[in-house]
C-alpha cells in the first residue's frame, strides 16, 4: 500500500514538472520569436530612411552582423538577421504565429515567396501540429500546388485561407499520392508486395501523405464470402469522416475488374464491419497509371466513395505545378 501510495506521488510530481517543462519552452519560443520579429522590425525601421539606406545598400546585413558578433556572440550572422527581416515582412501582426509556430519552423515558411502558398502552410502545419520536418517534407511534395491544381479559384483561395477543410470523402481524395520516401530507383521493377512492404516500412510519413484524419488499421486484411478467401492490401480509419478506407495496391494501371473487386470490399465492410455509428467505408486504388474514361465508365453507377487516385514515387515537377496553378488564378 505504502509503495503504492509513493508511486502515485512520484507520478505527480513527475506530471507536474513535466508539465512546467513544457510551459518554459512554449514561453521561451514564443519570447525567442518575439524578439526575433523585433529585430526584424527595427532592421526595416532603419532602411526606410532613405538615406540611411543610400549610405550602407546591400551590405547593411553584412556590417550590422560582424557588430552583433562582438556584443551578442553567435547566432546573429547575415542569413540569420536576413530571415528576421522577412518574417517582419511577411509577418507583421506578430500575434498570428508567435505561440504557434516555433522559429524553425517560420525559417521554412519565409522561403516561400507565394502568399497564398505560405498561408495554407502555416495553418495546415498549426493545424496538423507538424514538426519541422514534416513541414519540409510537405513542402517538397508540393502538397499546396498538387492540391490546388484540382480546384477553381474559389477553392484555391479557400485552401489558402482555412487550409483543408474535411467534411466529405472527397475532401481527403488526391489525384496523385507522392510517394518518393519509398526509395525505388529509376525504373527499378517490384511488385505489389514490394510496394505495401515499403509503405509499411515508412508508415509514419505515408499517414502524412494520407492526410489529418487517418489511422492504421491493418494489411492484407482477411475477409471469406462464401469459402472464397480476400486480402484487402491497407485499411485504415478516418477519425474524422467515421469510416474505414480501404486502399488496394496496383503496380501498372488500374483494371475495370479491380474496381469491381473494390466495390465488393466497401459492401463487405458496410454489411460486417462497420459499428453502428460507422459513415459507409471509402475505397481507394491506387495505381502507377489511370485511364480517365475507363475508370468513368467501369464505376458508372457505382458508390461515389469509390476513387481511383494514381501514385508517382519521385518528387513532382513544381514548375509546371506552379503554371498550371497561377493558370487556374488568372481565369
Amino acid at each position: 500500500m505504502v509503495d503504492s501510495e509513493l508511486d502515485k506521488l512520484a507520478d505527480n510530481i513527475a506530471n507536474i514538472v513535466n508539465q512546467s517543462k513544457s510551459q518554459l519552452m512554449q514561453a521561451v519560443n514564443t519570447t525567442l520569436v518575439a524578439t526575433y520579429w523585433n529585430i526584424g522590425k527595427y532592421i526595416i525601421e532603419f532602411e526606410q530612411q532613405g538615406n540611411r539606406k543610400a549610405r550602407y545598400g546591400t551590405a547593411l546585413l553584412s556590417s550590422l552582423a560582424k557588430l552583433l558578433r562582438v556584443k551578442l556572440g553567435k547566432g546573429y550572422s547575415h542569413p540569420n538577421l536576413n530571415n528576421m527581416r522577412k518574417f517582419y515582412l511577411y509577418y507583421p501582426i506578430f500575434q498570428t504565429v508567435s505561440d504557434k509556430l516555433s522559429w524553425s519552423h517560420i525559417c521554412e515558411l519565409i522561403t516561400i515567396d507565394d502568399e497564398l502558398e505560405r498561408n495554407f502552410y502555416e495553418k495546415e502545419c498549426i493545424a496538423s501540429h507538424w514538426n519541422v520536418r514534416s513541414l519540409r517534407r510537405q513542402m517538397d511534395s508540393a502538397l499546396y500546388l498538387r492540391l490546388a491544381a484540382s480546384k477553381d479559384k474559389e477553392g484555391i483561395l479557400q485552401l489558402s485561407q482555412k487550409g483543408i477543410v474535411i467534411q466529405q470523402p472527397e475532401d481527403i481524395i488526391k489525384d496523385t499520392y507522392t510517394l518518393e520516401f519509398l526509395g525505388f530507383p529509376e525504373k527499378e521493377r517490384y511488385s505489389e508486395q514490394d510496394l505495401e512492404q515499403r509503405l509499411i516500412d515508412n508508415l509514419q510519413t505515408f499517414l502524412l501523405e494520407l492526410g489529418k484524419g487517418f489511422t492504421f488499421v491493418g494489411r492484407q486484411y482477411s475477409l471469406t464470402i462464401n469459402n472464397h478467401h480476400y486480402h484487402i492490401d491497407l485499411v485504415f480509419y478516418h477519425r474524422i469522416l467515421k469510416c474505414f478506407v480501404l486502399i488496394d495496391l496496383k503496380r501498372n494501371a488500374v483494371k475495370h475488374k479491380d474496381i469491381g473487386q473494390m466495390n465488393m470490399y466497401m459492401g463487405y465492410f458496410a454489411k460486417e464491419e462497420n459499428s453502428f455509428d460507422d459513415n459507409p467505408p471509402i475505397g481507394i486504388i491506387l495505381s502507377r497509371t489511370k485511364d480517365e474514361l475507363m475508370v468513368e465508365y467501369a464505376t458508372y453507377g457505382m458508390d461515389s466513395q469509390l476513387f481511383v487516385s494514381k501514385y508517382e514515387l519521385y518528387l513532382p515537377n513544381k514548375e509546371e505545378l506552379k503554371r498550371l496553378v497561377d493558370g487556374l488564378m488568372t481565369k
